[in-house]
């Protein structure tokens, strides 16, 4: 079934939003608000339809031309037709939506606590990280970018994403990866690539299941294919959809990669988190200092503390920082940054957030969780502590909504600020820092 759609807004996702003659949602696929549109229905449920764009029979004065070929194939970009200022806008948008569906703040208090979005980076080229999907098919290896129905793959030349001096690594990579694939099956999930302009470094990072694997010939052919400064595998065991870690094995060169964050030189495993913008992460990391205003008497917590963005520009101000983190190898990462950084005023504690709540009484507190946001009973910590602040760092705007509304409810911390940070231009993703008083 085709219909013709007047697109509306963006959603938080990769589609805009448009109603049909009856009044009913429709979430469409390759929408710009603006347009009008030719789409055809891909789903019908019933009370709302998804489809995607056919025709765009009268384009918006927000639709542009995306630099990169694959837009409309690969799902790395659903939101590359849309002018950048235009991003911005809705992305904030979204946030004050989300505050007020889901956080239960009016609509006017939601307006005045969200910020503009910052874009801290260029829309095209910010980032350091790019990942491939691994596929057989016909009895052959798929090595490519996830299509934009997230079931399949696209075979790219090059990344928009990436920095122009490495836009071109994931042919490379593919290539040699291809080749040896062609004659054994190298027992591929996905393979991720770093790439730092700041440092110089390029890690490649093979991930699969344990098992025999020729490593001497896949460094080799690796590194004849492109100037690489670590070759890793990553060995990962369980259901796709929770796999664990179950070895890192370093296959030629550092067997870690390294960036540059302000000040901070940073060391990273594979599997360690870590901003996929690098300037991105700096704006972060300013936000939050200017939210905290920490002093030399001060002492800090850093909860789901990674390898140490937030712990390492807080231990060169504060007294002392409690950092706590539950991924072991960003423990390591972490105390080895401390090291390298000569500061030994930071203790990491490996563990889970609420098991290893620091004892201490803190007096700022950052916490940058993952999308799941803060379970319920560490938010009662965080709300006993006699802190003046906390700076909560958040990647989805629906966990963070439903904490704020915890906090509220429990009424010692309050947000004064929201402030999203566009860390992933040409997608919805957004992160957001809001700093919380009592």
């Amino acid at each position: 079934m085709r219909l013709t759609l007047k697109v509306e807004r963006m959603a938080y996702g990769a589609d805009a939003i448009a109603h049909d003659v009856d009044g009913r949602t429709v979430f469409v696929s390759g929408g710009v608000p603006g347009d009008t549109v030719s789409a055809i229905v891909t789903e019908d449920r019933g009370s709302f339809a998804r489809a995607r764009v056919e025709k765009v029979v009268s384009p918006s004065d927000r639709r542009v031309k995306a630099p990169c070929p694959y837009v409309d194939l690969c799902g790395g970009c659903p939101w590359a037709h849309l002018d950048y200022q235009a991003q911005l806008e809705a992305k904030r948008a979204n946030v004050v939506d989300t505050l007020t569906r889901i956080g239960h703040y009016p609509a006017e208090t939601a307006e005045r606590l969200v910020q503009p979005c910052v874009a801290p980076s260029d829309p095209w080229g910010y980032r350091n990280k790019v990942e491939l999907g691994v596929k057989l098919a016909h009895g052959r290896t798929i090595i490519g970018m996830h299509d934009i129905t997230g079931k399949g793959l696209v075979k790219v030349k090059s990344c928009a994403l990436l920095s122009p001096r490495y836009a071109k690594l994931t042919k490379s990579v593919t290539g040699a990866l291809s080749y040896m694939a062609g004659t054994r099956s190298l027992g591929l999930d996905r393979v991720g690539i770093r790439a730092s302009v700041r440092t110089g470094e390029v890690e490649v990072a093979l991930w699969g299941e344990p098992g025999p694997f020729p490593r001497a010939q896949v460094a080799k052919v690796l590194g004849d294919a492109a100037k690489l400064s670590s070759i890793v595998r990553v060995m990962t065991k369980g259901p796709q959809k929770a796999r664990k870690i179950a070895g890192l094995e370093r296959l030629a060169g550092h067997g870690n990669w390294c960036e540059q964050v302000g000040q901070e030189r940073m060391w990273l495993y594979a599997p360690s988190f870590f901003q996929v913008n690098t300037k991105g992460a700096e704006t972060l990391v300013r936000l939050v200092m200017d939210g905290l205003e920490p002093t030399e008497d001060d002492v800090a917590m850093d909860l789901y503390s990674g390898a140490g963005t937030f712990t390492l520009p807080l231990a060169r101000v504060c007294n002392w920082v409690d950092a706590v983190e539950s991924y072991g190898p960003a423990v390591q990462n972490l105390r080895y940054n401390l090291q390298h950084a000569n500061l030994d005023n930071a203790d990491p504690i490996g563990g889970d957030a609420d098991l290893e709540f620091p004892d201490s009484d803190a007096d700022i507190i950052v916490v940058d969780p993952p999308r799941a946001g803060l379970a319920e009973n560490v938010v009662r910590k965080l709300s006993d502590q006699p802190a003046r602040a906390i700076a909560y760092v958040s990647c989805d705007p629906a966990t963070l909504a439903r904490d704020l509304d915890r906090f509220e409810k429990i009424g010692v911390f309050s947000p004064v600020s929201v402030t999203p940070v566009d860390l992933f231009p040409q997608t919805f993703h957004v992160e957001n820092v809001t700093i919380l008083r009592r």
